[in-house]
């Protein structure tokens, strides 16, 4: 007895996913085409943080190269004076 019953109920989320199922149908082939597109496209976009990212990126190995260059000189100058 309690399949019966539970067979005949429909949940509200399968209610209202028939609904949007509907809706969905109703809209032109172009139009969800479009849609997709612009979320398939705003996906894939960079955003302001990779951008960020990648700069801060190369500014850090620029950093690097500069400082490792930099020790080098340093104590080379350093040895230099040392034997005057």
């Amino acid at each position: 007895m309690g399949r019966k019953d539970a067979g005949t109920t429909k949940l509200p989320v399968d209610q209202y996913r028939k609904q949007i199922g509907k809706q969905d149908y109703k809209k032109t082939k172009s139009a969800l085409k479009a849609t997709r597109l612009k979320a398939e496209a705003k996906r894939s976009a960079f955003g302001i943080k990779d951008v960020f990212l990648v700069v801060a990126a190369i500014l850090f190995f620029v950093l690097c190269v500069y400082a490792f260059f930099y020790l080098n000189l340093s104590t080379e100058l350093q040895l230099d004076l040392e034997e005057d």
